[in-house]
């Protein structure tokens, strides 16, 4: 077996993977902010693999509430994975696909394709895959278990227990999946009467939850469900009321609706009407949410969003076209002006200084004349590269205008000075760049950068770092001159 990421880390964005964990520690504020961030950014990639990540993302927006989207997602991904139903990027399709089927109700379609899921994964041989499919395998069916009669609902244990004992098996399997895995693993005991084995493994995940409640709140039901069986019903009513709080920290709907039910069933025995009442309200009001949630998604009619499927990409690539710069692939000024408000509003309420980096070739003309400008143009798609490596991926570059190009830097939290730094890495990623194989014995390019913070509008950052390139071009070029303050502006200004 495979013990790496379910795809590659160009594949599967590492802010995908953050907006999980801000949700499973109920951080539901910050998840939404990350989440806009990553549908701004569409999967480019080939149709499988585009299809996991819409899928995956689908089930992101579900579990944030934003049903209309997660359905168009689910749509999208749905129809780029067609029929193929081979390789990793289709098996984590399918359980993506298979864990909103039953979000949405559908739940026999759900059981299928999350067993479809499965059997996909174990042909493509990838761990984190496989053991991912089998967690929502296992845990679908013992909630299948929990609403069932005794006989149907042993089955549903038994088999539960069995793919998530086969999960737990793999090696490499990453710690917050391993501690999900072992919460429905104890469920699925407790549910076959081994009480013990069942209570060990909910203590395991509550020992190494730290702040991930979902996972606190799957061990503390575990525990309660043991306590239930064991006669000891105070302490089960203690247990499964801080795992209902804690489902509805993190918004997960079908956790609450099943734990809020447990509760009322030990409220029930202890005689303890008003908590039993309590919770069945909290259950009435899940569903009533759920049922809400599903009617507001009923508009989205999958079929005719992916017939409509191919129209929305078309003029999506026809949108991001106008705000790209043909020749280097970087933003164009259209592009920077477009995304630029919304960075550094959110730099305002982060309380995060704003940088913005403003690179201009020196002598570009001269390279033109030396080489001519096919040449040149080779050379501006080669620094548009080095700015790219030596940005990071959430910065903005963009192609300003001819030979300038701008830097917008993404998140500069706690680092004081990091647009000169980042300046002086492009400068001296230019000058000591080998130019021989595009430029031959012509002119080499240096580049002259204006760094500027402060201000929140576009426009006034830009007019900033101008006017300190301005200096950093007089005092010789290849070199980087910052702004300090708005009066130091005002007097470059005067002196210009």
């Amino acid at each position: 077996m495979e013990q790496d990421k379910p795809l590659t880390a160009d594949q599967l964005p590492e802010w995908d993977n953050e907006v999980r964990r801000l949700m499973q520690a109920g951080h539901l504020a910050e998840a939404n902010v990350l989440f806009d961030n990553a549908v701004a950014h569409p999967p480019a990639a080939e149709r499988t693999i585009r299809a996991a990540l819409l899928t995956s993302r689908a089930v992101l927006a579900w579990r944030l509430g934003r049903i209309p989207l997660a359905l168009e997602l689910a749509a999208d991904g749905w129809t780029e994975l067609g029929t193929g139903t081979e390789g990793p990027a289709a098996a984590w399709a399918l359980g993506q696909l298979g864990y909103l089927l039953e979000g949405m109700g559908n739940r026999r379609a759900a059981l299928d394709t999350l067993r479809r899921g499965v059997r996909v994964a174990r042909e493509a041989g990838v761990t984190m895959i496989l053991a991912t499919n089998l967690q929502r395998l296992g845990g679908t069916l013992n909630f299948r278990a929990a609403e069932a009669a005794p006989e149907p609902a042993r089955a549903a244990y038994e088999e539960a227990r069995a793919v998530l004992a086969e999960g737990l098996s793999l090696p490499g399997v990453v710690d917050h999946l391993r501690r999900a895995m072992l919460g429905a693993y104890g469920r699925s005991l407790a549910g076959l009467g081994e009480l013990a084995a069942a209570a060990e493994a909910a203590r395991q995940v509550l020992k190494t939850a730290d702040d991930e409640l979902w996972a606190m709140a799957v061990g503390e039901w575990v525990l309660a469900i043991v306590g239930k069986a064991r006669g000891e019903l105070v302490e089960a009513r203690t247990l499964a009321a801080r795992a209902v709080h804690n489902a509805e920290q993190i918004n997960d709907t079908s956790l609450l609706l099943r734990f809020s039910q447990d509760l009322a069933d030990i409220c029930a025995e202890l005689e303890d009407p008003v908590g039993e009442a309590e919770a069945l309200r909290r259950s009435v009001a899940a569903a009533r949410k759920a049922a809400d949630t599903l009617r507001e998604g009923l508009g989205q009619a999958l079929e005719q969003r992916r017939l409509a499927a191919a129209a929305q990409r078309m003029a999506m690539a026809a949108h991001e076209a106008a705000a790209r710069d043909p020749l280097t692939g970087l933003a164009n000024r259209l592009g920077l002006e477009r995304t630029a408000p919304a960075m550094l509003a959110r730099a305002v309420d982060d309380a995060r200084t704003p940088w913005l980096v403003l690179v201009d070739i020196d002598w570009f003309k001269g390279v033109n004349d030396d080489a001519g400008h096919a040449a040149g143009d080779s050379a501006l798609r080669e620094i548009a590269q080095l700015l790219r490596n030596e940005c990071r991926s959430d910065d903005l570059v963009a192609r300003w205008a001819g030979d300038e190009f701008v830097v917008l830097l993404g998140d500069a939290s706690g680092e004081r000075d990091a647009g000169p730094v980042v300046a002086e890495r492009i400068r001296a990623s230019v000058a000591g760049h080998d130019w021989t194989m595009i430029l031959g014995t012509a002119r080499r390019p240096t580049v002259s950068i204006g760094v500027a913070s402060g201000p929140v509008v576009l426009d006034e950052l830009f007019a900033a770092a101008d006017l300190v390139l301005y200096q950093a071009k007089r005092q010789g070029r290849n070199r980087v001159a910052v702004y300090q303050s708005l009066t130091d502006i005002s007097q470059l200004a005067s002196e210009r």
